[in-house]
C-alpha cells in the first residue's frame, strides 16, 4: 500500500496520507480545513456547478464550513447554514437525526438549531460537503431538510470516494479512490 496519494483537483495537487480505517480499508487523508488556496479553487469550480435557483446553502460540521463559507461568498449567498454535530446550549428547538460516517466509529447526530429549522423551512437548499464517500452525512442532512419542508436542490462536494464517484445525484471536482488494507 502506498503511503500517500497524490490528489489533483483542477490545477492543485495535494500529497494525502494514506490512513488505515479498519482491517480491511485505508482512505487517503483529506482535510480542507486550513488550505485555503484549495478551499478558494473548489468555491470557484463548485460555483459553476451549483443550481441557477437556491435560497441557502447547508453544511455539515466541520470540514466543509470553509467551502461553505467560500461559497457563499462567491454566489452572493449572506448567509449559509451549519448542520453541528452535537447539541448547544444556545440551541432554541434543536432538530437532530442520527448519522454514520466511513470515518467515525462513534454514533453521531446531526444537530439544526430550531432558529435555523425556521430559517430553511420552504427554501431551496444546496448540500455542501467536503467528501462525500458513504453518503451517511448526506442522508442525514436531507432528513433534516425534510423535517423542515427545505427542498434539496443540489449536492455538492470537492471529492467523491469510492463508489460515491459513481452517483448521478452529486456534483464534484475529483474522484478519491478507496485503498484495501494489505
Amino acid at each position: 500500500m502506498p503511503q500517500t496519494y497524490a490528489l489533483t483537483v483542477g490545477k492543485l495537487t495535494r500529497q494525502l496520507p494514506i490512513i488505515p480505517i479498519s482491517d480491511e480499508l485505508a482512505i487517503a487523508s483529506f482535510v480542507l480545513l486550513g488550505d485555503a488556496e484549495l478551499t478558494d479553487y473548489a468555491a470557484q469550480a463548485l460555483a459553476t456547478k451549483l443550481p441557477a435557483d437556491f435560497d441557502y446553502l447547508v453544511t455539515m460540521e466541520s470540514k466543509g464550513i470553509p467551502l461553505a463559507q467560500e461559497l457563499s461568498r462567491v454566489t452572493n449567498h449572506s448567509q449559509f447554514v451549519v448542520l453541528r454535530k452535537s447539541q448547544k446550549d444556545y440551541m432554541r428547538s434543536p432538530l437532530s437525526v442520527p448519522v454514520s460516517a466511513i470515518t467515525t466509529s462513534a454514533p453521531q447526530r446531526l444537530v439544526l438549531d430550531g432558529d435555523d429549522a425556521q430559517r430553511l423551512a420552504g427554501h431551496r437548499v444546496v448540500i455542501v460537503d467536503d467528501v462525500i464517500s458513504s453518503g451517511g452525512s448526506l442522508e442525514a442532512a436531507q432528513a433534516l431538510m425534510a423535517k423542515v419542508n427545505a427542498q434539496v436542490v443540489g449536492q455538492v462536494a470537492v471529492l467523491a470516494e469510492g463508489a460515491a464517484a459513481f452517483r448521478t445525484d452529486i456534483q464534484f471536482l475529483a474522484p478519491l479512490p478507496l485503498f484495501p488494507r494489505a
